[in-house]
């Protein structure tokens, strides 16, 4: 699914009277998100899923099929955990 198409979805669900108000919508969710997994903070919407954020370690290995070896550094990265009613929902279609 594109983001147009998800969009359009946004519409029908949310009955937004137009596409614009659906990707204004859609925009300020994935904005507040990021705003919030910035901040270490967790967003938690029931029955959904919680966004958070993990602190990964350094890291290093080696490229296969050669000698050469990588280090990557230590990040913080983004994190979501399916609630059980999505859980659900995808394992019963």
């Amino acid at each position: 699914m594109t983001k147009s198409d998800f969009v359009e979805l946004i519409q029908k669900n949310g009955e937004y009277d137009s596409k614009a108000a659906a990707e204004k919508a859609l925009k300020a969710f994935i904005s507040s998100v990021t705003e919030a997994l910035v901040k270490k903070e967790s967003v938690s919407l029931v029955g959904f899923g919680t966004f958070s954020t993990v602190d990964v370690k350094e890291k290093s290995g080696k490229v296969p099929g050669t000698d050469k070896t990588y280090t990557k550094a230590a990040h913080t990265a983004p994190k979501f955990k399916m609630g059980k009613t999505l859980k659900d929902a995808v394992a019963g279609n």
